[in-house]
Order: C-alpha cells, then structure tokens, then sequence
C-alpha cells in the first residue's frame, strides 16, 4: 500500500527569475502643457510728449518716423530733404527755439552717417523738461574727402544758432559738411589734417 505520500504530486515552486517573467509594457511619458505665455502690457504712451509727436507726423507724414516717445522724451527720423522744414517746423510752431547738443553716429555697413539735433526750449514753460530729437543720415564715402564729396547735410544754422559750433564738430570728426552753414571750417582739428575723420570706425590711430 502505497503512502500518502507518494500520492500527492509535487507543485512545482515560482520561479523568481526575470527571465522567465513576461516583459513589461513601458509607461508613457505623460506630455507636460505647453505653459502659458502671460499676455503683453500695452505700453502707456506718455500723452503729452504723444501729442507733439503726432503733430509732427500729421504735418510731414512719410518725411518723418517716431522712434520712440517717452516721459519728457520724443525721437524722430527725419527724411534728409526733410530735415530743415521740419526744425522750422519744431521752432516757429512746437516752441523749441534751442539745439542743445548734436551728435553723429557712423554706420559703415549702411553706407550712412547719422546726425541727431538733441532740441529744447528757453522760452516755453511747457517744455522746460522736454527734449525733442530729430535725427536723419547722409551718404557716407568709402574714400571721403570731407567738403567735396556726397557726404553733406542741409545746416540748421540759420534756424538755430546754438548748431555753428556743433555742425563744425561734426564736420571734421565725421566729414559730414552742412551745406549753408556760414563758417564751415574745422574746429579742434590741425588745418592739415589729410586723415580719416577721426570718429569714423574705419579710422586707425597710426603708431599704436
């Protein structure tokens, strides 16, 4: 007679080995959202300084761009063939009856010299903090020859007088000439001097 033991079958043990398990299925990413992008503030224009500088596209137009308009600060690009009308403009109707400063800037790669009138007022108390700048650019020679070539600007000289000494400067640093300026001679620089306008990019000091 045979045992109880010998009757019952032997279960097989789980096996614990990877091997033997069915793969699994790897768990998709789950895709983030796209964040949001806040909305843009629209940037309050200043009212006061907005008005002068609608005057001055109303009157002109294309001539002119507003560059920018800020608290006691208005840019505008002027049109060459525009740029005396408009001073006269700025003067005899907007009030500003001074030039406080003038500066150049030199831009090779557009083959042009900028120049900007920095304007202000003596006389009107509603400008007293206001500065207008009216900015426009003249053809720049690869090879200047500073008052006989194509690199000249109408003078603002007999708009404003403050500009004699300013023109001056900005003829012989960057060769720019104001046509109907009445002294157009140079103002810091030697008599002699055969270099580069000294402020242009191009220019190199010799010996250094």
């Amino acid at each position: 007679m045979s045992s109880e033991k010998d009757t019952i079958e032997k279960i097989p043990e789980e096996s614990n080995s990877t091997a033997d398990k069915a793969p699994e299925k790897p768990t998709p990413a789950k895709k983030s959202a796209p964040a949001k992008t806040p909305p843009k503030e629209e940037i309050e224009l200043s009212t006061f300084e907005k008005g002068i500088a609608d005057k001055i596209i109303e009157n002109f137009g294309e001539k002119t761009t507003i560059t920018f308009v800020k608290p006691d600060r208005v840019g505008i690009k002027v049109t060459r063939s525009a740029i005396h009308e408009v001073a006269e403009f700025a003067r005899d109707v907007l009030n500003y009856d001074h030039v406080d400063s003038v500066a150049g800037v030199d831009y090779p790669a557009d083959k042009e010299i900028e120049v900007v009138y920095h304007l202000s007022s003596y006389t009107d108390p509603t400008l007293s903090r206001q500065i207008l700048e009216l900015a426009t650019r003249a053809q720049r020679e690869e090879d200047p020859i500073p008052g006989n070539d194509a690199t000249k600007l109408p003078s603002l000289r007999d708009i404003f007088y403050s500009v004699e000494f300013h023109e001056r400067e900005v003829f012989e640093m960057l060769g720019v000439y104001f046509e109907g300026h009445p002294d157009n001679r140079r103002l810091l620089l030697p008599e002699d001097w055969a270099d580069l306008p000294p402020l242009r990019k191009d220019f190199r000091n010799k010996g250094r």
